[in-house]
């Protein structure tokens, strides 16, 4: 009888160490799948904020872009305007002054042709 309380004894030390072992594996499970999802939820947040932060500067980006073209097309404008205005005051300048000598030219040309001398400048 000893000797089956011993076996007994053996075998219930055997079965509570394995049930105990088999405990501790199922633990070692449910944290690995707590820590997976612990995991994906930050990376998840991660993603999220990196995505926020990228659409702010793509929109900072874009208000730049546009204030900078903005201004160029204004600055481009003015000088435009500011050549034409040049050319267009410089074509009077010129057209005056051949005015001027094509008129001087004629008067000349019909003294010439009437035999009247050429005035002394």
């Amino acid at each position: 009888m000893t000797k089956n309380i011993a076996i007994a004894g053996v075998v219930f030390g055997a079965a509570l160490s394995l049930g105990l072992a088999h405990a501790q594996v199922g633990q070692d499970m449910k944290n690995a799948g707590h820590d997976t999802a612990d995991a994906t939820k930050t990376a998840a947040h991660d993603t999220a904020h990196g995505t926020k932060v990228a659409a702010h500067a793509t929109a900072h980006g874009t208000k730049v872009a546009a204030h900078d073209t903005a201004h160029g097309t204004k600055v481009a404008a003015h000088d435009t305007a500011h050549g034409t205005k040049v050319a267009a005051h410089d074509t009077a300048h010129t057209t005056k002054k051949v005015y001027h000598k094509t008129a001087t030219g004629t008067d000349h040309a019909a003294h010439k042709v009437e035999g009247k001398p050429d005035p002394q400048h």
